[in-house]
């Protein structure tokens, strides 16, 4: 065995493969922002229903990420032992998987109206989520793709890559809005399908670029040579270590929906302010989601080399990097709510102090639950290196479902606390899940390797 790295030395390695692990999530993720600040000046309605329909398709888009993730620990632990054949196999079953994770998805979406109508909300904001993900549901598929593909890289250690093909995706959104939400440049003014259409084209662009990256950069392992042929053992191999985390997943991101759609119940001022806060904290959740990563990576790594020692301070180091950023992002929501909710609205639209008032109060419960929704994101990344996901979904069931969302519906309306009692629900639903699924990688998966 290697000799055991150091603390500084754990640190440089976390550091040099997660900031563009980070950098490429939170590129990613500003397709959603792009969309929220645009319709925001386009309009509160529009902004309430990109809301509204931009969480749901991001429960689906998570839910069905679960056999992507699942290539991260698999990859990195046969990378580590020398495995080519096996990064091939379980890679191209994760995208067979995650094909059929979308088409399920389009499904649902194709009923989103009357669903989102039965579940109390306003007409209006229902008829134009419905549309909204009526076209950018379409880009799940190549979305899903690309998260297998950013496992498929991560685990490889091919993480430059990932940052400039999301930065450059971003742009792209960006101008694409740009032109057909307003109808700038010629284009027509699409509002809300302008949004849905320009996601679409990103989402593909993005998989092709990463597509042709592989097929070149890393040939070796024929990605795509033959991609019909079946492999039932990888294919079984993939979904029974990537459904838990799927649902695990749909846990936590459900819980997410499940407040939006009891925001929507207290008023569309409400729901608009709640998406707003919703994608800041989104921002700084994405910074401990790239170091969730590198943890499953370096997890799965210590797994492959059978070095528990590297496990346990691996652990140690990327805990403690997560915890400060962590105490960062409380400190930013805490000392400039009110900048940072006015980047969405329009100065001269009427509902704006509404907005802002509500959008305030909810960026201080969100400044609580930081250090929270690290630890259980973190947890959840060690516990998948060991390839410990069964427990783990459980977990997350138990303290997002009868924990988190029984606290929002007790602090929010049966003792009338309203928007900040439903968020403060995810503090309850975040906490637990924090508290069981560290002790739960303490006591029981570091076990996976000898001290």
């Amino acid at each position: 065995m290697a000799e055991p790295l150091s603390i500084t030395a754990h640190g440089r390695a976390i550091m040099a493969l997660g900031l563009p692990l980070i950098g490429s999530h939170l590129a990613q993720f500003s397709v959603v922002i792009i969309d929220t600040v645009m319709l925001g000046w386009y309009g509160v309605d529009a902004l309430a229903a990109v809301a509204l329909g931009g969480s749901v398709m991001s429960t689906f888009l998570l839910t069905g990420s679960g056999f992507a993730w699942a290539v991260l620990p698999v990859v990195a632990t046969a990378a580590a032992a020398d495995e080519a054949v096996q990064v091939r196999r379980v890679s191209r079953m994760a995208m067979w998987l995650s094909l059929l994770a979308g088409l399920f998805s389009v499904l649902v979406f194709l009923w989103a109206e009357p669903l989102l109508a039965a579940l109390g909300q306003d007409p209006g904001v229902a008829r134009g989520a419905a549309v909204y993900l009526g076209i950018a549901g379409w880009g799940l598929f190549p979305a899903l793709q690309v998260m297998v593909l950013k496992s498929y890289l991560s685990a490889l250690e091919r993480t430059r890559v990932l940052l400039w093909v999301t930065i450059a995706g971003a742009g792209l959104n960006g101008v694409l809005n740009y032109a057909l939400i307003f109808g700038n440049w010629g284009a027509p003014e699409l509002g809300l399908r302008g949004a849905a259409i320009a996601s679409v084209i990103t989402n593909a662009a993005s998989f092709l670029a990463l597509a042709l990256y592989a097929s070149r950069a890393t040939a070796e392992h024929a990605l795509f040579t033959r991609f019909w042929r079946p492999d039932w053992e990888a294919f079984a191999r993939i979904f029974a270590l990537g459904w838990p985390i799927s649902l695990t997943t749909l846990s936590e991101a459900g819980l997410f929906s499940a407040v939006a759609i009891m925001m929507g119940w207290l008023g569309t001022v409400e729901l608009a302010a709640h998406g707003i806060a919703l994608q800041l904290a989104a921002l700084t959740f994405l910074v401990q989601v790239g170091l969730s990563q590198v943890a499953t990576i370096r997890a799965g790594q210590a797994l492959g080399r059978r070095d528990g020692p590297g496990l346990r301070r691996g652990a140690l180091v990327v805990i403690a990097i997560a915890a400060a950023l962590a105490l960062l992002a409380s400190a930013l929501f805490l000392s400039l709510p009110g900048p940072l909710i006015s980047l969405f609205l329009d100065p001269s639209d009427p509902a704006r102090p509404q907005v802002l008032e509500v959008g305030v109060r909810l960026l201080a419960v969100a400044a609580l639950f930081q250090m929270a929704d690290g630890g259980q994101v973190l947890a959840l990344g060690l516990l998948r290196g060991v390839q410990d996901t069964r427990v783990p979904m459980l977990i997350a069931v138990l303290a997002y479902w009868p924990l988190g969302l029984g606290a929002a519906w007790v602090l929010g309306f049966v003792l009338g606390i309203g928007d900040v009692g439903i968020w403060l629900g995810l503090v309850v639903g975040l906490g637990s899940a924090a508290v069981m699924m560290m002790a739960r990688f303490w006591t029981v998966g570091v076990r996976a390797l000898p001290a």
